[in-house]
C-alpha cells in the first residue's frame, strides 16, 4: 500500500487550456515539481496554441486537440481518457500554480478519508487573498436573491449565504471549485465524468452533487495551497462566458431542485435572463470606455 500522501505513480493530471499562454507553462511546471509524471493538456483553443505555450515541455506532455472548443467539463473528460491508468486524477486550470506540498496534502486527505471521492485545496488569488472555493449548494431562493440583489446590495443576506464558506468541522464540504481538485479515478468513472451539457460553470457543483448522491464524499485539504490567476481564458470570450454562466446556473437549479422549490424555477429563469442582459450591457459599456 502506498504511504499516506504519496504521489509517486498514483496521480495523472489534466489541464484544459484555452490560450492561457505563459500561465500554462507555469502550471505544468508546478505539477511536474509536485511529482506528477503524466500530464494531459487539452487544447480547446486549437491552432497549436497549447504546443506553442508548452515549448519543450510538449515533448513530455500529452496534448489533446479536439478541433473545437468543447468547454471545460468535456475537455477534462477527453483529457482523462488520454491518461494512463492512474489511481488519482489532478484537475487544474491552466492558470493555477501548486505551492510546495499542495498535491501531497490533497492525496493525504484522500488516504485519510476513504469515503471521500473528491478533495479540493485552499485557493488564493494573485493578491494572496483566499478565494471562496469551498461552498454549500445554493438553494433556489438564495440563488434568486443573489442574482437579483448581488450587484446593488453586495452584503444582502442571500448573497452572504450564497458565498458562505462551506467547509465543515470534519473537513467535508458540499462542493469544491473545479479550478483545482483531486478525484479518485474510480469515482470519476462511476459518475461518467463531467456532465457534458455544461459548457462552462456549475459543472463542478454538478459533479460534486452527483458524487454525494452516489455515496462519495467531498472534502477539503486546507493546508494544500494553490494560486489561481482567475479569468485568464474567460477574458478572451466574455460574452460567451456570461451566457454560459447564466445558462449553467439555470441548468443546475432545474436538475437539482425538488419539491415546492420547483415552483420558483420560472421566476429564477426570468431573473437570470434579465440579469444576463444587464451584465452584458454593463460589460459592453465598460469596453467602450
Amino acid at each position: 500500500m502506498s504511504p499516506n500522501g504519496s504521489t509517486r505513480g498514483r496521480v495523472g493530471c489534466v489541464i484544459v487550456d484555452y490560450a492561457a499562454g505563459a500561465h500554462l507553462a507555469a502550471a505544468v511546471d508546478s505539477v511536474r515539481a509536485a511529482g506528477v509524471t503524466e500530464v494531459a493538456v487539452v487544447d480547446n483553443a486549437g491552432g497549436g496554441d497549447s504546443l506553442a505555450s508548452l515549448g519543450a515541455r510538449a515533448d513530455t506532455t500529452t496534448v489533446v486537440v479536439p478541433g473545437r472548443n468543447l468547454g471545460f467539463g468535456p475537455g477534462v473528460n477527453r483529457g482523462v481518457a488520454a491518461l494512463g491508468d492512474h489511481e488519482l486524477i489532478l484537475v487544474a486550470n491552466p492558470d493555477v500554480v501548486l505551492h510546495d506540498g499542495a498535491l501531497t496534502a490533497m492525496v493525504a486527505a484522500l488516504d485519510a478519508n476513504p469515503a471521500w471521492g473528491i478533495v479540493g485545496p485552499t485557493i488564493l488569488n494573485e493578491q494572496g487573498t483566499t478565494y471562496p472555493s469551498v461552498r454549500r449548494f445554493p438553494s433556489v431562493p438564495d440563488a434568486v436573491g443573489h442574482a437579483t440583489l448581488g450587484r446593488l446590495w453586495p452584503k444582502n443576506p442571500f448573497t452572504a449565504r450564497y458565498r458562505e464558506a462551506g467547509a465543515r468541522a470534519d473537513g467535508g464540504a458540499d462542493w469544491v471549485s473545479g479550478s483545482c481538485f483531486v478525484i479518485r479515478r474510480s469515482t470519476f468513472e462511476a459518475l461518467g465524468g463531467f456532465d457534458e451539457r455544461y459548457f462552462m460553470f456549475a459543472e463542478d457543483m454538478d459533479l460534486c452533487w452527483r458524487a454525494h448522491r452516489a455515496g462519495a464524499g467531498v472534502g477539503t485539504a486546507p493546508e494544500a495551497v494553490v494560486t489561481h490567476v482567475e479569468g485568464v481564458s474567460r477574458r478572451r470570450a466574455p460574452y460567451r462566458m456570461l451566457a454560459a454562466h447564466h445558462r449553467s446556473a439555470l441548468r443546475f437549479a432545474v436538475t437539482t431542485t425538488s419539491g415546492p422549490s420547483r415552483l420558483l424555477l420560472p421566476l429564477a429563469a426570468a431573473i437570470l435572463g434579465v440579469r444576463l442582459v444587464v451584465v452584458m450591457a454593463l460589460t459592453a459599456l465598460g469596453k467602450a470606455h
